[in-house]
C-alpha cells in the first residue's frame, strides 16, 4: 500500500505540472516528427531509473505532449474537461475490472446498463432494445455493419458471405465505413456513396434511385449509414426522409452520431435527430460532445437479439455465474473491456440529464459567437451553416492548410482544415463545453495577430464564394 500510495503521490505532483503548463502554455512546443527521438529520452533500458529522474522523464513527456484541454485547441471533435469524468475514469483505472462479467465488474454492469437504458429511452427505441460499449465510433459502425448483414443473410455467421449485398452511406460520412465493410467481407467496391446537398447531408432520393438501381442490377440492398454531425461541416443527414427509404426497401438503417449524437440530451436541438426511433441502431460518443475522457462510445440496438445473435458465444470458461443480462460479454465485441461506462456515470450523475443538456447547448451557443463574428468581419468567408458547432471559414483568402500548419508549427493555436466539393476551409470546432465566448473570441484575436506578424501568409488570390 505505501508503494500505491508515493505513486499516487507522484501523479499528483505531475498532474500539477501539467495543469501549470497549460495554464502557462496553453499549446505545446511542437517537437519535429524527425526530431522527436534526439530532443526527448523515450528510450527504454534494462536498468531502472531513480524516482527523481524518473518524474523528470515523465515529466519532459507531459509538457510536449499536445494539449487538448485548453481554450486554444480546437483541432479534434473533443476537447476540455468535465472534472467528475475525469474521477471516474481515475477510479476505473484503479478498480480495473474488465466489462464482460457480472462476477468480474459487480455494480459496474448495472451501471453500464442503466446508461444504455436511459439512452435507449431517450431514442424512443422500447423495452427489447439494448446496447454496449465498443472502442470507438468506427467499432460501433462495424458493429451496426455486421448486425446488418447478419439480418439480411444469417447464414453468413457460420458459412460466409455468399450474397452480392450492399451498403449505402453519405459521401461525407466517416471514413471507417469503407474499412468496415472489407472487415465485414461486403467488399469496398460494394459500398455506394450517395450525394449530399449543398450543406452536406445525404439526400434520400438519390438513395432510393441507387437502391433501385442494385436491385435491378440482382445486388442485395441491405445497410444506410446516416451520419448526425459529419466530419467537416457537422450536418445532419435527413433521418426521417432515410428512413421512409429504408422501410420501403427493408434495409437495416443506423445513425452514426460519433460526433453530434449528443444533442440527444437536448431539448432544443434533438430536433436535428428526427426520426431517430426509426432506426435500427444508433450510436454516440460521450467523449467528444459530452466531454468524457476517451473513449466513451455507445451503439444502441431497438432489437437486442441482433447484439446476441451477431456477438454471442458460448465460453464456460467465463460465463459461470449470473444470466445473460448481466454478462455484457455476450453482447459485446470484446472479450476483456475496459470500463468506460463509470466515467459516463460520474459525470451524469453529478450534473443530471439537465446538466449534460447544458453543456450540448453551450457548444451551439458557443458556435453561433463565432458564426457571429464571421459574419460581421469582411475579411473572413464562411463555408458553414447554423445548426452545426463546425464552424468553416477561410480569412483574407490565406491557403487555409498553410494556414492551419504555421498557426501550429509557431504554437498559436491548434486548429485543422477541410473540405466540401470544390471549397478547403478553416474547421472551427466549438466542442469544448468548458470555454467561454472570450475564448472563442480569443481565438480569431490572435489568429489575427498571427496574420499581421506574418505577412507573408496573404494571398493573392481572392476569397472563393461562400456557400452562404
Amino acid at each position: 500500500m505505501s508503494n500505491i500510495s508515493s505513486d499516487l503521490a507522484l501523479f499528483n505532483d505531475l498532474a500539477e505540472i501539467l495543469l501549470r503548463e497549460e495554464e502557462n502554455s496553453p499549446v505545446a512546443d511542437r517537437i519535429a516528427a524527425d526530431q522527436l527521438y534526439d530532443t526527448i529520452d523515450l528510450s527504454l533500458r534494462e536498468a531502472p531509473m531513480i524516482d527523481e529522474e524518473f518524474k523528470q522523464a515523465i515529466s519532459n513527456v507531459l509538457v510536449s505532449t499536445p494539449k487538448t484541454a485548453t481554450s486554444l485547441f480546437f483541432n479534434q471533435l473533443f476537447g476540455g474537461r468535465q472534472g467528475k469524468a475525469m474521477v471516474g475514469d481515475l477510479l476505473a483505472v484503479m478498480l480495473n475490472n474488465s466489462m464482460y462479467t457480472y462476477k468480474v465488474a459487480g455494480p459496474m454492469v448495472g451501471i453500464e446498463q442503466e446508461i444504455i437504458t436511459q439512452s435507449c429511452n431517450m431514442v424512443g427505441y422500447g423495452a427489447n432494445s439494448n446496447g454496449t460499449f465498443p472502442t470507438g465510433g468506427s467499432m460501433s459502425n462495424y458493429m451496426a455493419l455486421v448486425m446488418a448483414r447478419d439480418a439480411k443473410d444469417p447464414d453468413s455467421r457460420t458459412v460466409g458471405m455468399r450474397k452480392p449485398l450492399v451498403i449505402y452511406t453519405s459521401k461525407e460520412s466517416h471514413y471507417s465505413n469503407a474499412k468496415n465493410a472489407s472487415f465485414a467481407g461486403i467488399g469496398r467496391n460494394n459500398i455506394r456513396y450517395i450525394p449530399t446537398d449543398s450543406v452536406g447531408r445525404m439526400d434520400p432520393q438519390l438513395l432510393e434511385i441507387q437502391i433501385l438501381s442494385d436491385i435491378e442490377d440482382g445486388y442485395i440492398p441491405t445497410y444506410v449509414n446516416a451520419t448526425v454531425g459529419t466530419t467537416v461541416l457537422g450536418a445532419f443527414d435527413p433521418v426521417d426522409q432515410i428512413a421512409d427509404v429504408t422501410e420501403k426497401y427493408n434495409l437495416w438503417l443506423h445513425v452514426d452520431g460519433a460526433y453530434c449524437g449528443g444533442v440527444l440530451f437536448s431539448r432544443k436541438y434533438k430536433h436535428l435527430l428526427a426520426g431517430i426511433s426509426r432506426s435500427d441502431s444508433f450510436s454516440y460518443n460521450a467523449h467528444k460532445m459530452l466531454g468524457t475522457p476517451l473513449t466513451c462510445s455507445i451503439i444502441l440496438v431497438k432489437d437486442k437479439k441482433h447484439l446476441h445473435d451477431s456477438f454471442s458465444n458460448d465460453a464456460s470458461y467465463l460465463y459461470q455465474t449470473d444470466g445473460d443480462d448481466f454478462n455484457l460479454g455476450k453482447t459485446s465485441f470484446q472479450c476483456g473491456r475496459r470500463n468506460d461506462a463509470f466515467k459516463f456515470w460520474t459525470l451524469w450523475k453529478s450534473v443530471g440529464t439537465l446538466g449534460l443538456e447544458k453543456i450540448i447547448d453551450n457548444q451551439f451557443d458557443l458556435a453561433d459567437v463565432a458564426r457571429n463574428y464571421i459574419r460581421n468581419n469582411s475579411d473572413y468567408t464562411l463555408y458553414s451553416y447554423d445548426d452545426s458547432i463546425s464552424i468553416c471559414f477561410n480569412y483574407k483568402a490565406i491557403d487555409p492548410m498553410q494556414l492551419c500548419t504555421a498557426l501550429y508549427e509557431h504554437q498559436i493555436t491548434v486548429v485543422g482544415f477541410g473540405s466540401f466539393q470544390s471549397d478547403t476551409f478553416v474547421r472551427l470546432v466549438t466542442i469544448n463545453a468548458t470555454n467561454s465566448t472570450n475564448d472563442i473570441l480569443n481565438f480569431f484575436k490572435v489568429l489575427e495577430e498571427f496574420v499581421e506578424a506574418n505577412p507573408s501568409l496573404l494571398a493573392t488570390s481572392e476569397a472563393v464564394p461562400a456557400l452562404h
